[in-house]
């Protein structure tokens, strides 16, 4: 839709939406405590003060990007969880979808690698580890069902959970968007050694 037939609440919810993408960039490269205002500013081709026509401070930023990356998430793998016919299949599909999102939104995906630990202790941010909790039993959930249905072997669920879900998403660290892999290839690569392990057979 061309600008001049947008209405001013459009362009101003896609400047918010620019101005946002342009903060996670930053301060997944920078970290939070690195980037100011002014930086993302500067980015975003504006004054510092015309910022806060759009944010009230850098941390209301953050608060609606990692809201909105959190929510997105959890929307999908409660939706994964409530229609995968097996614990085998549920799995797998919490896989790709974890790889699918590094690879559309690697700024949220490192911006929360790197600062949830410390943010979560910081006043309103206490929705980081209500949401944690929320995927973490859906990842449990699945794993254990699977152990009890003697797909999986035995052990703990919680343990084989952190081992994923650190190897996963670790991986924002290094992927390139565009490289040799992609995010079908990652996946079928980890779950093959999920499976199967590095033992030729």
């Amino acid at each position: 839709m061309p600008a001049a037939t947008k209405s001013k609440a459009e362009q101003s919810s896609e400047r918010r939406d620019e101005i946002l993408a342009i903060a996670a960039r930053l301060i997944a490269k920078h970290g939070y405590s690195a980037t100011t205002v002014r930086d993302i500013a500067d980015e975003a081709g504006i004054l510092s003060g015309s910022l806060y026509h759009h944010f009230s401070s850098k941390e209301a930023m953050l608060q609606e990007i990692l809201h909105g990356f959190m929510n997105r998430l959890l929307t999908s793998y409660e939706q994964i969880a409530s229609e995968a016919p097996d614990p085998r299949t549920g799995v797998d599909a919490l896989v790709e979808c974890s790889f699918k999102t590094i690879a559309r939104e690697p700024s949220a995906v490192g911006l929360y690698q790197n600062e949830a630990a410390f943010l979560a202790t910081q006043p309103g941010f206490e929705f980081l580890a209500t949401e944690s909790r929320r995927i973490e039993k859906i990842w449990i959930g699945q794993l254990g069902a699977g152990q009890e249905q003697g797909i999986f072997r035995p052990g703990d669920p919680f343990v084989a959970y952190r081992f994923i879900r650190d190897a996963v998403w670790s991986t924002v660290r290094w992927y390139r968007p565009g490289g040799r892999h992609t995010a079908a290839s990652l996946t079928d690569e980890f779950l093959q050694l999920l499976h199967g392990g590095l033992l030729a057979r």
